[in-house]
């Protein structure tokens, strides 16, 4: 995240105790998010992301506009996630468990290539 006011609202800030970065570079930040049953998290901001569900859970959603929607995520569901603010509970009786994938602006693709680049292995 780059600018102020989303560093503000950057998850790994405002909510510690889930969402911790287990890597980054100049391309993608990877959070891991944990909580258990009960469990609030405040108003925070993910860029676009991929979400990769690791334990199934149930949470409730809070929009930036405050309205709320139930969701269930099953173990193994990967999908993509478009930037967005919310804040969450877990409404279920198991912990979360995902990684999101950020995704940082301004990142370019090579064009052609379709593999790592060096030397063949043989």
């Amino acid at each position: 995240m780059t600018s102020d006011s989303a560093a503000a609202l950057d998850p790994a800030v405002t909510n510690p105790e889930h969402y911790q970065v287990v890597f980054e570079n100049e391309r993608v930040r990877v959070l891991e998010y944990t909580d258990k049953p009960g469990d609030r998290t405040t108003r925070h901001a993910h860029p676009d992301s991929v979400l990769v569900v690791l334990s199934s859970f149930r949470r409730r959603m809070y929009a930036a506009d405050d309205s709320a929607h139930d969701l269930e995520l099953t173990a193994g569901k990967v999908g993509w996630l478009a930037a967005q603010q919310h804040a969450g509970h877990n409404i279920g009786d198991t912990d979360s468990h995902a990684l999101f994938i950020e995704l940082k602006e301004g990142a370019r693709t090579e064009t052609g290539v379709l593999g790592p680049v060096g030397p063949a292995v043989r």
